[in-house]
This record gives C-alpha cells, structure tokens and sequence, in this order.
C-alpha cells in the first residue's frame, strides 16, 4: 500500500520516507471482505503488526488438543493490546473529517482508554476521556494506577461518572454532552464509541483475519486452525447481549450474515465486568507461572478461565482441535488487582549469606 499523506495529520505527515509507524496509507480490503460497505479509504499504522503466533503449553489439554497463541498484546508498548487495531480505521477517519481533539468513553481501568490516549498524542490531537468508577470514589482523584498513569502522564483530559449515572444516562449521551460543549468551546470533536466498537472499528478485526491467513499460508504457522478464541466469551453482560451487538456491527457493515450463524457465545463474566474471583486470579498466576503468558484479568483471563472450563466440562468437544486464543492485551489492568494477588506470589525470601563469607567496603558495584 502506498503512503497518502496529503490529509493526515501534521504527526503523520512528517513521518520520514520508507519508515511505516504512523503513516497513513490508502487501504484495499481482504477480497472476500471488498462487498462491504462502507469501505474505509484510509488507514494509520498505529501498531506493531503483525503480531506473533506461537505453540502455547497451555496445561491439562483433552487429547490431542493443541492451543496456539495470536500475541496481540503485543502490538505495541503504550498501545499494547487488540484496541490499537480499531484506532487505526477510527483515528483515519477522525483526521479525515478535521477533528483536533478525540472523546471516547469506559471503565476507569480501560485499556481502550488508554490506547486511545497515547495514539491521540501521536497524531498530534487532543484526548477527552469519560471514565466511569464506583460511587464512592466519583468526587476523589482517580490515582495512578495501571492504565490511569499511562493516561495522565500523555495529559489526557479525564472526567469521572459514577457507574450508576452511567448506567442511567448511557454512554452514548454522555459522549454527546461532553461533544456540545467542546462545539461551543471552538473545537472540533470526534467521538469513538466505548470499546472503539463500531461497524468502522470492525474492520480492525478484519484485517486481524486477514493477518491470520498470511501468517498460516506464508509458512510461518505450519498449522490450519479449526477454533478461534477470543471475544466469543463475554466478560460482561450475556451472550444474547452480545449476539444483539454483534449482529448491529454485521448490519453496519451491510454484511447480510447472522452473528448466531458465525459465532458462538459463552458466558465467562463470573461476578461482573472487571471484577475478578479469587479462582481466576489464581489462574492467572498458574498460566503465568506454568507458561511465562501474563493474561490481564478483564479479558484474556476470563476468557481463557472460560476456555479451560469448558475443556474441562466437555473435553470430547476440543479432543484433537488446534485451537489459536487471541491474547487481547490488558496487562496495566492487573495493577489495579495487586492487593488480590499478594497472597497468590508470595514466592520471596532474603538470601542468606554465611557470615564465613568475605566482605569488603566497595566490593560490589552499584551498576
């Protein structure tokens, strides 16, 4: 794909001649994807694509079950995670209508939020943040912690709701306020949805499809896959909600598919969205620990919680499957879970060193 960077943004535009990172470029969709509509024009590259698949030991398997890993947490440092692939459609077409600031809405520890904070800053735009927390802690400063820290260092603007005026207004109304009144103030918003989940952000995930195909077809990955793992358990709400969602994004795209025909849902959000159990914490930790993979306690961990469940209850069902888990990122998200997971790694001691042993002022070197 060529680089247009006749209508990009000033950050984009001075991106030096055979360097990619941050260039916007004129985008052709996967062929089996070209009738759809609407066809996005353009395209930035935000993140570090593509992303690795490797073998992953993942433990206990049924029979014959092999589980690979797709390392989208790996798309990048700051933009780590799977939500860099939807900016880099939604940020196109933000730059593309004028925008010089970016508003976007969700949880106080969204990873989503933050991707948007930083890729906003690399292309030289301004970024609005709705974060919505508990009740009790809506009228104290939000900290620095996990993703927060990450905002606030890239000096993203954050407002705080309450979950319970969150879930009274909407996200939708809440982005449009905030919208009218950066209008008025002169400036010229663009609003992307919670998650950047629309019918525009989806074509991330084709293009993760499509990234797929390369990757099995050019050698790399000498395995053909029978499952994909990876939003097919919500970790929020339930299935029929998200078959509904789905099927909204399909219908945008002019797609003429059902989402019950593609896809199947199960439910893996255990007490709610973002709160986690002491058995899937402790999951996390066994994998960490079992396979070096760190999963972040949202998403890719209840997901995979799930998985393991469901190959535990059926196992009939995955016996001889290649089964690849899309690792959506998510790491900043365990600091906010660190008093959770004190007693989990309490793997320390002080070494001990026999007084026999010589010592000498200046001996050892602080470097």
């Amino acid at each position: 794909m060529e680089s247009d960077r006749s209508s990009s943004s000033d950050a984009a535009d001075q991106s030096p001649a055979g360097f990619g990172f941050l260039c916007k470029k004129a985008y052709a969709p996967p062929p089996w994807a070209s009738h759809l509509r609407p066809l996005p024009s353009h395209v930035f590259s935000l993140g570090h694509l593509p992303t690795p698949i490797h073998r992953w030991n993942f433990p206990n398997l049924p029979k014959g079950t092999e589980v690979w890993l797709k390392r989208d947490d790996l798309t990048g440092m700051q933009l780590s995670g799977n939500k860099v692939r939807k900016l880099e459609f939604l940020l196109a077409d933000a730059v593309a209508q004028g925008a010089d600031c970016i508003i976007t809405i969700g949880g106080i520890q969204s990873n989503h939020c933050r991707a948007t904070a930083v890729a906003t800053k690399y292309l030289n735009l301004d970024c609005y943040l709705i974060l919505r927390t508990s009740k009790v802690l809506v009228d104290k400063d939000p900290g620095l912690t996990g993703n927060l820290l990450v905002e606030r260092l890239v000096g993203a603007h954050v407002d705080i709701i309450s979950k319970e005026e969150y879930a009274k207004i909407g996200s939708v109304t809440l982005t449009e306020i905030l919208k009218e009144k950066l209008i008025k103030e002169g400036r010229k918003p663009y609003v992307i949805p919670v998650g950047g989940s629309n019918s525009l952000g989806t074509w991330g995930y084709i293009e993760a499809i499509r990234e797929i195909e390369r990757q099995q077809h050019s050698g790399s990955v000498k395995v053909k896959f029978d499952d994909i793992v990876v939003h097919a358990f919500s970790v929020c709400d339930d299935p029929d909600y998200f078959y509904d969602f789905v099927q909204g994004l399909l219908d945008g795209l002019e797609a003429g598919v059902l989402s019950r025909d593609i896809v199947d849902i199960h439910n893996a959000k255990g007490l709610g969205y973002a709160i986690s159990t002491a058995e899937e914490l402790k999951f996390v930790k066994d994998i960490a620990t079992a396979t070096g993979v760190i999963l972040d306690p949202v998403y890719s961990g209840k997901a995979a919680y799930g998985m393991m469940k469901d190959m535990t209850e059926n196992p009939k069902n995955w016996e001889g499957r290649k089964v690849l888990f899309v690792h959506t990122g998510g790491l900043l998200g365990l600091y906010d879970k660190v008093d959770q997971l004190v007693s989990t790694v309490a793997n320390w001691r002080r070494m001990d060193v026999h007084e026999s042993v010589p010592r000498k002022d200046g001996t050892g070197k602080m470097f």
